[in-house]
C-alpha cells in the first residue's frame, strides 16, 4: 500500500469509527485490500450513494462465510413469496453455528435484522461494514457471543426498486419498499404473522432463542438536529427485574454514541400533534405487533434503532455501524451476566403470573417535562395547496426548542390472568394451535370429551367492527367480562397452561380486550355475526305470546318503549328485544370460542 492510500485508509477508518464527523455525502473509500476482495458493498464503492441489489446480499453471505470459514456461516432460513432466499449470517469465533452448539458453550445470542421496511435500508450496509470490522479486529468480541445477522428481512420489498420508494428520506439514489409482496407490512405482522417472511422469522426466533434482537429502521417526520433514536424494552414493561438491565443497555448505547458525535434521543421523535414542533413527544411500549413490543413479551431484550430520515444515507449508515459496535460490544461483556436474568424471568412468569394481574398495554400520563430539543428555526404559515398550516424548516439555522415530553409511562388495560390457563374448543383448535407453535407457546391436546365442564367464557356486550380494513383484516374490539359457566369440552380441543414461560405472550394472544389478540385481529369474527333469524312476522307473532306470558317483560318492554325514544322509533330493534329472549335465539352468538380454566 503506498504511503497516500494508507494515510486515506487511515482517516476513512477513523470516519466509520466515529473519530471524526462523517461530512455530508462523503465518500467512504474503502482500503485497497478491501477493494480487491469481496466483501465491499456497493454503497462503500459508491461513496453512501448508492445501494446493492438483493444479489449482493447473497453474494457477500457466501463471500464472509469463504473468507472467515472459521467464524461464519451463511443459512438460508425461509423462502419468500416470490421465491426468493431469506439469508442469516451465523457469526462465532468460537464455531458456534448451532443453538445446540451456542447452548453447550454458554454463549449469548444477539439478532441483528436490516430491511424489515426495505427503503429503510441503512442497517443491511451497516451490518457488512460492522460485521466486516470485528472479523477483522480478531479481538474477544465475537468469542462471547453469537450473532444471528439478517441484511434483509422484506426480501421481496428490496426488489420492488425505485428513486421515489421513500420521499421523505434522503438517499440512498434508489431503494425498496416498505411492505411485502403480499402488501404486509412487517412490522405490524410479529403476533398475527401473516406472511410467509414472519413465519420464517418466527421459526429462526423459536430455534436461537436471542437474548436481545435489534430492528434497524429510518424514521418520517420532522426536521431536526438529531440523528438516532435509540428505543427498547423491557423499559417499562415486561419483567419487573429485567427493566433495570433494559435501562443500562439502553443508556450505554447511547453514551457510546455520543462520544462518537452522534445526536442520539431515548424516545421516537414523532410529535404529539402532527407538523407542530411545539406539541411535544410522548413515550411509551410499542404494542406486540411491533418488534420493539414483541420481545418483551418473550422476556427479552428489543432494540428499536431509528437513524432520521433527514440525513443523508453516509451519515445515517455512519450512525447505524456504530450503533452495531456498541451493541456487539455491550453484548460481548454483559450478555453471559443477562442471560440468567432472563432465564429467572421465564421461570417467574411460568410460576408466579397465574390468578396475578397482568399488564396488557401502557400509556403514558399527562404529567410532562420541558426537554431542550435540537431542531431548526420554521415558520408555521397558511398553505395555498392544503388551506392548513404548514411547517416550513430551515436547516442553515440550527434552533433549540422547549417542548414537552411526557415519559411518564404506566399501566393502561390489565387483566387477572387465570390460574389454570385456556381451552380453545375443537372447532378453533386447528387455527389457534398453528399461531401458539409459531410463537414457541406450549399446549396438550384433549383426548376424551368433558361434558359440562365449569370453565369460564366470555360474552360480548358490544362489538365495534373496524370501518375499513387494516393489514388485511377487519379489525374488532368488543366489551364484556369472564364469568364462571359449565361448557363441554369436545375432544381434540386444546388446553393451554398459563404456567410456561412466555404466559404474557400467551395473554396477548387469546385476552379478547388484547389490542393484538387473534380475537381483535380479526380471526374470530365469525362469532359475532347472527346468522339465524326470525321473519318479521313470525318474531310479532312470538312478541305477543311473550307479552301475554310474561307480564314483568310486558313491564320492562313498556318501560323501554316509554324511556327511549331511539328504541321506540325502530321497528327492527324492538322485534329485536323479543327475539333475544326466545328459545330460538343463537346462545353461541358473541361467545368468544375461547374459554379460561380458572
Amino acid at each position: 500500500m503506498t504511503r497516500a492510500a494508507a494515510g486515506l485508509a487511515a482517516v476513512l477508518s477513523l470516519l466509520l469509527a466515529g473519530g471524526l464527523p462523517l461530512p455530508v455525502h462523503a465518500a467512504t473509500v474503502p482500503a485497497a485490500d478491501d477493494a480487491a476482495s469481496s466483501l465491499t458493498t456497493l454503497a462503500e464503492r459508491s461513496g453512501l450513494r448508492q445501494t446493492g441489489r438483493y444479489d449482493e446480499v447473497i453474494r457477500l453471505c457466501d463471500a464472509f462465510a469463504q473468507q472467515f470459514p472459521q467464524a461464519v456461516r451463511c443459512e438460508r432460513f425461509g423462502t419468500t413469496p416470490e421465491g426468493r432466499p431469506m439469508l442469516a449470517l451465523i457469526v462465532s469465533a468460537r464455531g458456534a453455528f448451532t443453538p445446540e452448539a451456542a447452548q453447550q458453550l454458554q454463549l449469548p445470542v444477539m439478532l441483528i435484522q436490516g430491511g424489515i421496511h426495505a427503503g429503510e435500508i441503512d442497517g443491511k450496509d451497516a451490518g457488512f461494514i460492522a460485521l466486516r470490522q470485528a472479523l477483522r479486529r480478531r479481538d474477544t468480541t465475537l468469542q462471547r457471543q453469537v450473532l444471528v445477522f439478517v441484511p434483509v428481512f422484506n426480501v421481496d420489498g428490496h426488489e420492488r426498486f425505485g428513486a421515489w420508494n421513500r420521499p421523505n428520506q434522503v438517499g440512498p439514489e434508489q431503494m425498496g419498499w416498505r411492505t411485502t409482496a403480499q402488501n404486509f407490512n412487517l412490522n405490524r405482522d410479529y403476533v398475527k404473522a401473516d406472511a410467509p417472511e414472519m413465519q420464517a422469522m418466527l421459526r429462526l426466533i423459536q430455534r436461537w432463542d436471542p437474548l436481545i434482537t435489534v430492528d434497524l429502521h429510518v424514521t418520517d417526520g420532522a426536521k431536526f438536529e438529531h440523528d438516532v433514536s435509540i428505543t427498547l424494552e423491557p423499559l417499562y414493561s415486561g419483567d419487573a427485574a429485567l427493566r433495570d438491565a433494559g435501562r443500562a443497555l439502553r443508556d450505554e448505547i447511547i453514551g457510546q454514541l455520543r462520544r462518537k458525535g452522534s445526536l442520539p434521543l431515548p424516545f421516537y421523535p414523532s410529535f404529539d400533534v402532527e407538523d407542530d414542533p411545539m406539541s411535544g413527544f410522548t413515550d411509551g411500549v410499542s404494542p406486540p405487533r411491533y418488534s420493539s413490543g414483541y420481545f418483551v413479551q418473550r422476556n427479552r431484550f428489543g432494540v428499536l434503532v431509528e437513524t432520521h430520515s433527514w440525513k443523508d444515507y453516509a451519515t445515517r449508515v455512519r450512525v447505524t455501524t456504530q450503533t452495531i459496535d456498541a451493541l456487539l460490544a455491550i453484548h460481548a461483556r454483559q450478555g453471559a451476566a443477562w442471560q440468567p436474568l432472563a432465564r429467572a424471568a421465564d421461570a417467574r412468569a411460568a410460576s408466579t403470573l397465574a390468578g396475578q394481574p397482568v399488564a396488557l398495554s401502557y400509556k403514558a400520563s399527562e404529567r410532562s417535562r420541558i426537554i431542550e430539543f435540537r431542531g431548526y428555526e420554521y415558520t408555521r404559515t397558511p398553505s395555498t395547496v392544503s388551506g392548513a398550516l404548514m411547517t416550513r424548516y430551515d436547516d442553515r439555522k440550527p434552533q433549540i426548542w422547549r417542548v414537552p415530553l411526557r415519559d411518564d409511562v404506566q399501566v393502561d388495560r390489565q387483566v387477572t390472568a387465570p390460574r389454570r390457563g385456556y381451552v380453545v374448543p375443537a372447532a378453533s383448535a386447528a387455527l389457534v394451535a398453528a399461531k401458539l407453535d409459531l410463537h414457541g407457546l406450549q399446549y396438550t391436546i384433549v383426548d376424551a370429551a368433558q361434558s359440562a365442564a365449569p370453565v369460564q367464557t366470555f360474552r360480548a356486550t358490544q362489538t365495534r367492527f373496524s370501518p375499513q380494513t387494516f393489514e388485511g383484516h377487519t379489525t374488532l374490539s368488543v366489551d364484556g367480562q369472564w364469568q364462571n359457566e359449565a361448557r363441554d369440552i369436545p375432544a381434540g380441543s386444546l388446553i393451554v397452561p398459563i404456567a410456561q414461560p412466555r404466559a404474557r405472550l400467551l395473554m396477548t394472544l387469546l385476552e379478547p380486550q388484547s389490542e393484538d389478540s387473534l380475537l381483535a385481529w380479526g380471526f374470530f369474527n365469525g362469532a359475532y355475526e347472527p346468522k339465524e333469524y326470525l321473519e318479521a312476522y313470525v318474531a310479532e307473532d312470538i312478541a305477543r305470546q311473550m307479552l301475554d306470558a310474561d307480564p314483568a317483560l310486558a313491564d320492562a318492554f313498556q318501560q323501554r318503549v316509554a324511556s327511549d325514544a331511539a328504541f321506540a322509533a325502530d321497528p327492527q330493534a324492538r322485534l329485536a328485544f323479543f327475539a333475544r329472549r326466545a328459545p330460538s335465539w343463537d346462545e353461541r352468538l358473541g361467545l368468544y370460542p375461547v374459554y379460561r380454566l380458572d
